[in-house]
């Protein structure tokens, strides 16, 4: 079959190289496309097939032409779907291509966890080539169903850094809140940004028992800064007046506080855990990613300072 492009191709970002190369790469792995689902089922779960022209002059609709080739008689090949003109997926629109490819992974469609793996590592793999990647964006009977969304290289570096920062705390309960703060950044402003304020609150927490044995349940998320920096010896009066630039320092040490009560606001405002009026303004996913790179950054500073054999500054 000679597939060519449509005349107006929908607007998308994923290119047709990367496409090939998912397809490609689908059909190299031996895992069949269509999971445990008869092909027209599973393209039933995406498509109205009724609606959908026929290849074959004998049958009135796709479905029926599907069925015919695919489950009566099994002679089209096993990656026909991928160049079918109908469903267009080497030129349609990236929400398109996204839906056909978490419905791979879908738990209705494959009961083999190390296949979803597989695929999913094949999808991120090409997908992060063009700023893309595929999530686990809900669960169902305990196994998650995907979503696709743009990646956000600006936060990657500064989620990685924070994972790495607290590892040696080892609060798994921090390595969730962290997992989770980055995944509502994009779909979700309020719960990332109320997560950002809750990984300070643990960070801060987890340093003063590992430092003193004890903290103030009663202390804000203010207060546990203004605490954790005095015992890290970051509080703007460690810095010596002879050190090199300390005004400046003090300044920026200081910003750690206001940084920590604005994030407080924020979440007493816009993020989880408050009823609000039902005509309340909700903020945009810039706004729960400027709080989740504040966050984690500020998270990652703390968490490096108290591994350093010697706290402070310098």
């Amino acid at each position: 079959m000679t597939l060519m492009p449509p005349n107006v191709p929908p607007p998308s970002t994923i290119s047709d190289v990367t496409r090939k190369n998912i397809f490609d790469a689908v059909t190299a792995s031996g895992i069949f496309w269509a999971g445990r689902l008869p092909q027209d089922d599973f393209l039933g779960r995406l498509y109205k097939l009724k609606k959908m022209p026929s290849t074959d002059h004998r049958f009135g609709d796709a479905g029926s032409d599907i069925w015919q080739h695919c489950v009566r008689n099994s002679d089209w090949e096993n990656d026909w779907v991928f160049t079918d003109r109908r469903f267009n997926l080497m030129w349609c629109s990236d929400e398109e291509l996204l839906r056909f490819l978490t419905e791979l992974l879908h738990p209705m469609v494959r009961a083999a966890t190390d296949e979803v793996e597989r695929l999913l590592a094949i999808f991120n793999e090409h997908l992060a080539k063009d700023g893309w990647e595929l999530y686990p964006a809900t669960m169902v009977s305990g196994r998650p169903v995907f979503a696709g969304r743009k990646k956000m290289a600006h936060l990657d570096h500064a989620v990685s850094t924070v994972k790495d920062a607290v590892e040696p705390i080892g609060a798994e309960y921090i390595n969730q809140q962290i997992t989770r703060m980055y995944a509502a950044a994009q779909n979700d402003p309020e719960l990332a940004i109320g997560t950002a304020k809750e990984l300070l609150e643990t960070v801060c927490k987890s340093i003063l028992m590992a430092r003193t044995g004890a903290c103030d349940p009663a202390l804000d998320l203010p207060g546990l800064i203004k605490k954790a920096t005095k015992e890290l010896r970051l509080a703007p009066e460690d810095v010596p007046a002879s050190a090199r630039g300390a005004e400046t320092i003090r300044i920026l040490l200081n910003n750690l506080g206001s940084v920590a009560g604005r994030l407080a606001e924020l979440r007493n405002l816009y993020g989880t855990g408050h009823g609000k009026d039902p005509s309340a303004r909700v903020l945009e996913t810039r706004h729960a990613r400027l709080a989740v790179g504040a966050a984690a950054t500020l998270a990652a500073f703390l968490a490096e300072t108290h591994q350093q054999p010697t706290t402070g500054v310098f």
